[in-house]
């Protein structure tokens, strides 16, 4: 995968692009250049027009797939637990204002720091780790289901995330999955600039990057299907020709109904009345930083 963020081609291609744009030609390339994941011999046959699009954080995955990343790292003394916290703020902030500025280029310098100068097989391989340590048991079952609903049918099916794509990458193959669009971060030699190729892959840019996929696939976006639990997802949901908000928020949730998109709702009441909170990392999270800093200080 280390050649993926590396692809002089990809970066010559897209430089000349306003930056959500960017982000999402670099994530189609992306994905694929990391090609498909391999069919079980009993697959049906592969219908080559259409394919379904899922968000990852709080769609197919319950919480936010960077910040259990973040934890995993934590964990392994990668970075201290003051910057835990501080990446936690900067989720929290990033959800709830949307995508003004300010808020983007916080979380996306935040994320960067993570990795900038490390190893790209470094951080694959500690990424392998921790997704069996907390976030196999994440997975939304009916949101897992609704995946294999589009694989029996013969249809490719590529999550679309603003987690890094190394990341995003394993998650679909973990779960079967045909691959996965994701912020890409620059690489050189093999170690991480601390740079992205575009920005984050958010809002615009998931759109951006689903229709730069269908293009080079041969994809009929008006019988694609795309999911997500958020609002700023709905260009990606305009984009296909059928819309399914899960779990979503409360802004969501309106605009489907406007827009008479289904709408799949996985969690408890208790969970489900949270709605009106349309952030991944809300209070609960933020207490689990803490905590997360408390015991790792004790340790």
């Amino acid at each position: 995968m280390a050649g993926i963020a590396e692809s002089s081609a990809v970066l010559d291609r897209v430089t000349a692009l306003d930056p959500a744009r960017r982000a999402g030609e670099a994530a189609a390339a992306a994905a694929v250049a990391a090609g498909e994941t391999s069919a079980p011999d009993d697959a049906p046959p592969t219908d080559l027009t259409a394919a379904a699009f899922f968000d990852v954080d709080n769609t197919m995955m319950v919480g936010a797939s960077i910040f259990h990343f973040a934890r995993g790292l934590a964990a392994r003394k990668f970075f201290t637990t003051s910057d835990l916290a501080g990446f936690a703020w900067q989720q929290f902030k990033f959800r709830i204002g949307g995508e003004n500025k300010g808020g983007i280029a916080g979380h996306r310098d935040t994320a960067l720091s993570f990795v900038a100068g490390r190893p790209v097989a470094e951080v694959i391989a500690l990424g392998e780790e921790i997704y069996d340590e907390l976030m196999a048991d994440r997975i939304w079952a009916g949101t897992r289901a609704l995946a294999q609903m589009h694989l029996d049918a013969g249809q490719r099916v590529w999550l679309v995330t603003a987690t890094p794509v190394e990341l995003a990458l394993i998650i679909a193959r973990r779960l079967g999955l045909t691959g996965a669009l994701g912020t890409v971060a620059e690489s050189v030699d093999g170690h991480y600039t601390g740079r992205l190729v575009g920005e984050i892959l958010h809002g615009p840019a998931k759109a951006h990057a689903v229709r730069a996929l269908a293009a080079t696939e041969g994809l009929d976006l008006r019988r694609c299907t795309a999911y997500s639990d958020s609002v700023n997802d709905v260009p990606m949901l305009s984009a296909v020709g059928t819309a399914v908000a899960v779990n979503p928020d409360s802004e969501l949730r309106d605009v489907a109904k406007e827009r008479n998109w289904q709408i799949r709702d996985f969690r408890t009441g208790r969970k489900a009345a949270r709605i009106g909170v349309p952030s991944v990392l809300g209070a609960g999270a933020l207490a689990g930083a803490v905590a997360v800093g408390m015991a790792y200080r004790r340790r």
